[in-house]
């Protein structure tokens, strides 16, 4: 079992900057693939970006490429999405899940795991 809490969500404005971060506990943290999801209003969830369980391989939606990095510290069973150069359309509650797998991080699917997810607004 893996029980997931995300921070660092709030409000910005165009062009701002923000960190999330997804605690996780369980010591089996670091076998598991991680990804980062959202959803805004009347839309639904979609995938943004995934790291693989050792931090080596990172996949990213084109919509975020350029301006979003994950990263992770086994060592503290964290994972990180650096946000950067935000626009209004990154609005969305964001969703950290784990995942058993390595492959098809894209899909929801895959995951086994998801966080509350934290609330990302971006403004104008």
């Amino acid at each position: 079992q893996v029980q997931l809490v995300e921070s660092g969500g709030g409000l910005v404005q165009a062009g701002g900057s923000l960190r999330l971060s997804c605690a996780a506990s369980g010591r089996t943290f670091s076998t598991y693939s991680m990804g980062w999801f959202r959803q805004a209003p009347g839309k639904l969830r979609e995938f943004v970006v995934a790291i693989s369980w050792a931090g080596g391989t990172t996949t990213l939606a084109d919509s975020v490429k350029g301006r979003f990095t994950i990263s992770r510290d086994n060592t503290k069973n964290t994972v990180y999405l650096q946000m950067n150069s935000l626009k209004p359309e990154d609005t969305a509650v964001y969703f950290c899940a784990a995942s058993a797998y390595a492959d098809r991080l894209p899909v929801a699917g895959t995951y086994d795991y998801w966080g509350q997810g934290t609330q990302v607004t971006v403004s104008s």
